[in-house]
């Protein structure tokens, strides 16, 4: 595995680039409030509602921003990835918009819908075996075969960047507001959505208190932070949240958020389901399981918020319609 230099790690510069890149083309998402969750909680909680994101997740920022800085000579060969479904879908929309090819490496147990919706989006799927194949070797072979750019779901400066303008869009937002947030809470997986929203952040609230959520028995973040190295999950699979089941923390992304958030939580998949049902039947919204792990753990009281402003990311709303009723009716 290669070293990692300070030089390799996206920072503020970077956002700011990614801002200007993707304006215009991503969906700039509010900054919602209930009162029945402020009650609830004690507390002032602001949603950064992602699932009205294009493609419905924060993941197209980071396509976008990756793919539109492929040089135009390598565009025609197209672009490769490797995801569970919503990086899929952000990659096939973004490529699409650049007049590109794609093909995504999907798992066979991803939810049907994000695997459609991928398609739809123009894209080519190939299909492997979580548990029994590797993903990135089958990626890389296509990419020599075609001569393809590989747009990877985190460990990558321009996605990470990307995704960091969430936190940027946060800060302006609550600055706005005159309002200096003290807990902002963030789905993690790979660690792209954090890196990146740590970075956003911290650049102006340096005092705000930053928390990873995973689903337990998944909490190799969590894990990380502890030990000071990158840990693995032993399972792959075995969560509703399958937006967050990457093995291990992302090589570039860990050492961001060791530094900027290095405290995390975990949220089961009773607690996560309350959170899907409570966005739908509070706020009207559709959140996917994965994206409402940061919901479930101020539900679930995983944090003492009391009187505090609060932030947790919606990261995503792609959900089969089966497993949300089933969650919603439960």
């Amino acid at each position: 595995m290669s070293a990692i230099t300070p030089t390799t790690l996206p920072n503020v510069t970077d956002i700011e680039a990614a801002a200007s890149r993707i304006h215009g083309v991503a969906v700039r998402t509010p900054l919602i409030t209930a009162p029945v969750l402020d009650e609830r909680l004690g507390a002032r909680v602001f949603l950064k509602a992602e699932t009205l994101q294009r493609t419905g997740s924060f993941k197209f920022r980071g396509a976008y921003n990756k793919i539109s800085s492929i040089a135009p000579e390598k565009r025609a060969a197209g672009v490769v990835a490797f995801s569970s479904g919503n990086h899929a879908q952000g990659v096939a929309a973004a490529a699409r918009l650049m007049g590109m090819p794609a093909v995504i490496v999907m798992p066979r147990d991803a939810p049907t819908a994000k695997r459609e919706r991928t398609k739809a989006l123009g894209a080519e799927v190939v299909l492997y075996d979580r548990t029994g194949e590797d993903r990135a070797a089958i990626a890389r072979k296509i990419m020599d075969e075609r001569g393809a750019t590989l747009v990877p779901p985190y460990d990558d400066p321009l996605i990470i960047a990307g995704q960091g303008t969430i936190g940027r869009e946060i800060v302006e937002d609550l600055t706005r507001l005159d309002i200096t947030p003290d807990i902002v809470v963030i789905g993690a997986s790979g660690g792209g959505l954090a890196a990146g929203t740590s970075l956003g952040v911290k650049a102006r609230f340096p005092e705000t208190a930053l928390y990873t959520v995973e689903p337990e028995g998944f909490d190799d973040t969590l894990r990380s932070f502890k030990s000071g190295k990158r840990e693995s999950n032993p399972n792959l699979s075995g969560s509703i949240c399958d937006a967050l089941m990457s093995a291990t923390p992302g090589e570039l992304t860990f050492p961001i958020t060791r530094t900027l958030i290095g405290k995390g939580l975990t949220a089961s998949d009773v607690e996560v389901g309350r959170a899907v049902r409570f966005a739908f039947e509070e706020l009207k919204l559709v959140v996917e399981p994965g994206g409402a792990i940061g919901l479930a753990a101020l539900l679930a009281g995983k944090l003492d918020v009391k009187g505090k402003t609060v932030v947790a990311i919606l990261s995503g709303g792609n959900v089969d319609a089966s497993l949300f009723a089933q969650l919603i009716a439960a």
